[in-house]
């Protein structure tokens, strides 16, 4: 196991109700401004939840964050937190909310080009404003983690950034939110889930068992929970209660302590939501099975544990179990609603060259746990997706 340290200082509230535990998690002086995307949270009455418990605090919500939050929005928001001497933020959506969040928490006390946070992976954040989240959609962990990612439209770029000062203060998760979200969106949830235990998990042995039975355990639970969550009458709570933790579980730290960790399949599927916008757990479907393929010698050993251990592939020579194991991959995806291929898309290898052109302009060149993951190679894995 390699030397590591763990540190995660988000509180969180878990279950039903839990909502009006606002009352005495956000500071009573503070003056609260509350990030919402859509009208879905004032729709499903999360929102008249949230400013009840927040009762007599003086408080405004900013709405407008896109799936895939943009730094021209993010930046309307830092204006509206210095113009309005908001003190604390409350970001109530899903991981594109919270991800927004963090980076207006940093923005907004920032010197300088806020750009620049994101040119320099947020390495240059020294302190952020306080904030909280209520979550109600589970995928990307942002609820529990110190990073985030912002898309730049005008020039097609998503770039992820990390700082200790963007821990959430704390997280309510309360399952009931998710009964309203669409088919879509919960099968969004389990793959993006799904591939980010994966990227810490699916290297290279470092004799981490307690790491590796932590993130088999998530991978099952999820493939256990996820064609139920798409064809169940009726929400079933503990099935969405498991859904929402092990999303948390999934990037809060815990798993990728001690191992190392490849994320190549998320730096190439944030290329396409950035070009092609195209839903991030969509791309990493995408782009996943292809990549493990091209793999194979590299994560050899692992990959022969995950089929035995998750997918219980345990007959046929190493090299066709293997294989077996990345086609059940592609297959749950598939199963889940999800299409694994760029021309389900809408697209072809004329797509490649300009998606390549911006990985080696973002510097992603020596991606995976190795580092040996060039622009050559990235190139092979989509043409292999397509």
């Amino acid at each position: 196991m390699n030397n590591f340290d763990f540190h995660n200082p988000t509180h969180i509230v878990f279950g039903k109700d839990r909502i009006a535990d606002l009352a005495t998690l956000v500071p009573a002086a503070a003056k609260v401004l509350i990030l919402v995307g859509g009208s879905s949270a004032e729709k499903t009455g999360t929102l008249a939840e949230v400013r009840q418990a927040l009762g007599s605090r003086a408080h405004a919500t900013f709405t407008g964050i896109e799936p895939n939050p943009s730094f021209d929005t993010a930046m309307q928001a830092v204006h509206q937190v210095r113009e309005g001497g908001f003190d604390f933020l409350l970001a109530v959506g899903g991981g594109s909310v919270i991800d927004a969040a963090k980076f207006i928490a940093a923005a907004a006390l920032f010197e300088g080009d806020a750009w620049d946070i994101l040119l320099k992976g947020g390495a240059n954040i020294r302190r952020a404003l306080p904030f909280g989240t209520v979550l109600t959609l589970p995928a990307t962990g942002s609820e529990m983690n110190k990073g985030g990612v912002i898309t730049r439209r005008d020039i097609g770029a998503k770039l992820p950034f990390r700082s200790q000062h963007v821990y959430p203060q704390f997280s309510v998760l309360d399952p009931t939110k998710t009964y309203t979200l669409p088919p879509q969106q919960l099968a969004n949830g389990v793959v993006d889930a799904f591939v980010h235990t994966v990227e810490q998990y699916l290297t290279y042995p470092v004799n981490a068992p307690l790491q590796d039975r932590f993130a088999e355990g998530i991978l099952q639970t999820l493939i256990d929970v996820g064609p139920r969550l798409l064809t169940a009458p009726e929400p079933v709570y503990d099935d969405r209660a498991n859904l929402v933790w092990a999303a948390t579980l999934a990037l809060n730290g815990l798993i990728g302590s001690g191992v190392p960790q490849d994320w190549a399949t998320h730096m190439v599927g944030h290329e396409l939501t950035a070009l092609h916008n195209i839903d991030h757990a969509r791309t990493l479907a995408i782009v996943l099975p292809a990549m493990l393929d091209e793999r194979r010698v590299q994560k050899h050993a692992k990959l022969l544990q995950y089929g035995d251990r998750v997918w219980g592939i345990r007959t046929g020579n190493e090299d066709e179990r293997i294989t077996a194991t990345i086609v059940a991959t592609r297959d749950f995806f598939e199963r889940m609603g999800i299409p694994t291929r760029l021309s389900a898309y809408g697209l072809g290898a004329e797509a490649i060259d300009v998606l390549i052109a911006q990985l080696t302009e973002h510097g992603m060149t020596r991606l995976g746990e190795h580092g040996d993951i060039t622009p050559e190679v990235s190139r092979r894995v989509l043409q292999a997706a397509l």
